[in-house]
């Protein structure tokens, strides 16, 4: 069930024990910002020597108040935040804010005292933010409990950095962007980053939540949270390029890392990942417009051939796709422009803007009309008539009068047809394009940030929103890791696999060539990468090839046992690779790719939350580099995708329903034109 975070953030009564009047405490910040807003709600200052802070009476302690209050922020030295926190259950504090630190990020003693002093709040039915946090802000409802202030705004800001908050507030500005909320997460030790994406999902004033997270605690509840959230979810998270915890037992183990699985859980969720703050931003800016494209074919229009060819490399870098203009849209664009001006796309002005600033917004026009044309992209000089204002010598100041003109006109045709429209130009601060900002349009100095805009306005094709598969139950654990008892596993779950006998001598190798045809595969069991060790024969034609093979192999590796498999035929089969590997942040997370010997070099895998549907293994399947492969090429003929989608599925969710299975790999899948066959799998118990 979703908590009830309203006495965390509209109060009836507001208290801040560790008041203070010296500048250098936290205490003295926080509490001058809760001063902001003395009418909107009582708001008591606790300091344990009383006398008046801020110019106001301070309580020596909050029974002295003498009436109950519903938030308490707690910023006292950290040998005092276990009683700070009783004292404010005692006086009915429904909410806590923990600015105090020394807890779960001091070490095991540390996070001992961080769970009891949790446990307890949870047991009076309060909540608790931190501790370890640096505050909370709510503009909506005039509750400042930061260090900061924050400019007013649509965007909720959950975040383990402070000082990035201050950054993106100091980016989101030139965008006339501002914050709903900010949270800062701390220690988690309660109220967790889920609750909060949960509580700003309902909140009807936070139009988009960004959050930077180093620990999402349960990642996948996370991705759950953000995908039923209802509106945009913007991530920033740092670590992502180091390695999870990794096990050579498996390739699966070695390829996957966190950058994988927080990529894979953020596009499951529908979540928009990004890099640093100024992509935050960026996407951030591009959301606020309201406007979504019904696809990706982009209209790239300049007033200079080289910003042209710039930005179409850049639109088509960030995903989105610059066709060639068809003749009626030409012929529209040829009526508003003159005999140079390039109509292709790029569309190019060439010069004309210097004769006549209002043909910015002919083009426009024009571009937005069109039907095939899903959002356009202005990039070059616009904004530089208006903002050299008279400095071009005798006409420009009626340059930069029609400039003016010009960019009120696109804000006309914008409104008027409402596509995507996202502006790069050399002079974003000029009043030309300070009018297009103020009106809704996103504009950019880089055009690299203007396309990767126009990707976050463009959203995921109906076929490739995916969602969060739900964990099935759990299924009794398996105890035997071995290759048949594995083996074994799968095939009750529907995965196919050829003929095989476990033996651990010659007569029960015999005995096992005797109850299938050859050509037969020898495999030595409990050996590490059996391919590398040369624990594996293939081919085999006959008894006597098999024998031959079984005694070469056992003098030289000494195996306990060995499996006797039926040669599957090879001839017109793709190789392919399913690992689920189970995260501690994110659950199971499934890999798919290339597979066979050749894994680890080619290392083209594509990864998605376990379970995974079969809808969804194909569209992993085909996101492949080598996804040409499946759909046949030099002859060969095309494999059955779908066969091999449904035995992922299968796999996948034997080992999301498995939690004390740590790695599952199925490699090679064999996939061929008439269905699908599993050829070699392998368990890491955790």
């Amino acid at each position: 069930m979703a908590r009830d975070l309203s006495a965390l953030f509209d109060p009836k009564s507001v208290a801040v024990v560790g008041a203070s009047d010296d500048p250098a405490k936290y205490g003295h910040a926080v509490a001058a910002q809760a001063l902001r807003a003395p009418l909107r709600r009582p708001v008591h200052l606790v300091n344990r020597r009383g006398g008046t802070v801020l110019g106001r009476p301070a309580a020596r302690s909050l029974a002295e108040i003498g009436e109950p209050v519903e938030l308490v922020v707690v910023s006292v030295p950290g040998a005092g935040f276990e009683e700070a926190v009783d004292s404010a259950l005692a006086c009915g504090a429904r909410a806590i804010v923990g600015i105090t630190a020394g807890f779960a990020e001091t070490g095991a003693a540390g996070l001992a005292r961080q769970r009891a002093v949790a446990g307890r709040v949870r047991e009076a039915g309060a909540v608790l933010v931190g501790p370890n946090c640096l505050g909370i802000a709510d503009n909506t409802t005039e509750l400042y409990l930061a260090s900061d202030t924050f400019a007013p705004g649509g965007v909720a800001l959950l975040s383990q950095s402070g000082n990035l908050a201050l950054e993106l507030q100091l980016r989101m500005a030139p965008h006339g962007l501002g914050f709903s909320r900010f949270v800062s997460l701390g220690n988690q030790a309660d109220v967790t980053l889920v609750d909060l994406v949960e509580d700003c999902g309902r909140h009807s004033a936070t139009s988009a939540i960004a959050v930077y997270a180093e620990d999402f605690g349960d990642g996948r509840a996370f991705a759950r949270a953000a995908a039923a959230a209802g509106k945009p979810v913007v991530l920033l998270t740092a670590g992502r390029g180091a390695a999870s915890a990794r096990s050579a037992q498996s390739h699966t183990g070695a390829l996957t890392t966190s950058a994988d699985v927080v990529a894979a859980a953020c596009r499951d969720a529908g979540v928009e990942l990004v890099a640093t703050p100024r992509e935050m931003t960026v996407v951030l800016a591009a959301l606020n417009a309201r406007t979504r494209a019904g696809g990706r074919r982009t209209a790239v229009f300049t007033d200079g051939g080289g910003h042209g060819v710039i930005a179409a490399d850049a639109a088509e870098a960030a995903g989105l796709e610059v066709p060639e203009l068809g003749e009626a849209t030409r012929r529209e664009l040829r009526s508003v422009l003159w005999e140079q001006s390039a109509v292709g796309n790029p569309v190019d002005l060439a010069g004309m803007g210097e004769q006549d600033p209002r043909s910015y917004a002919a083009t426009v026009g024009a571009l937005l009309a069109a039907d095939e044309v899903d959002s356009v992209l202005m990039t070059g000089y616009f904004g530089g008539y208006a903002a050299a204002g008279g400095g071009l010598g005798g006409g420009g100041a009626t340059l930069a009068e029609g400039e003016v003109r010009a960019a009120a006109e696109i804000v006309g045709h914008w409104r008027g047809r409402p596509k995507p429209l996202v502006v790069q130009s050399m002079y974003p601060a000029s009043p030309s394009c300070r009018a297009l900002v103020d009106a809704g349009i996103p504009v950019f100095s880089s055009t690299e940030d203007a396309s990767r805009a126009l990707a976050a306005m463009t959203p995921a094709r109906p076929d490739e929103r995916t969602g969060v598969s739900p964990l099935p139950p759990a299924a009794p654990p398996l105890r035997d890791p071995g290759y048949h008892a594995v083996r074994g596993l799968l095939t009750a779950a529907g995965v196919p696999f050829p003929a095989a006998r476990e033996i651990t001598g010659e007569a029960e190798l015999l005995a096992a060539a005797a109850e299938f045809e050859g050509p037969y595969v020898l495999k030595a069991l409990h050996v590490l990468h059996k391919s590398d060790a040369g624990g594996v024969a293939l081919g085999l034609a006959g008894r006597d090839a098999l024998l031959a093979a079984y005694r070469d192999m056992h003098a030289r590796l000494g195996a306990p046992s060995y499996s006797v498999e039926e040669m599957a035929d090879l001839g017109d089969g793709v190789e392919l690779i399913v690992g689920v590997n189970r995260d501690p942040r994110f659950g199971p997370v499934a890999m798919v790719g290339l597979g066979g010997v050749l894994t680890e070099t080619l290392h083209d895998v594509a990864f998605s939350l376990a379970p995974v549907p079969a809808a969804r293994a194909v569209r992993l399947l085909r996101s492949l580099r080598t996804a040409a492969l499946l759909s046949g090429v030099r002859g060969r003929p095309a494999v059955d995708v779908d066969a091999a989608a449904a035995v992922i599925e299968r796999i996948t969710t034997v080992a999301a329903a498995h939690p004390e299975i740590a790695e599952l790999e199925v490699n090679p899948l064999l996939v061929r034109p008439d269905g699908a066959l599993a050829l070699d799998s392998r368990a890491v118990l955790a």
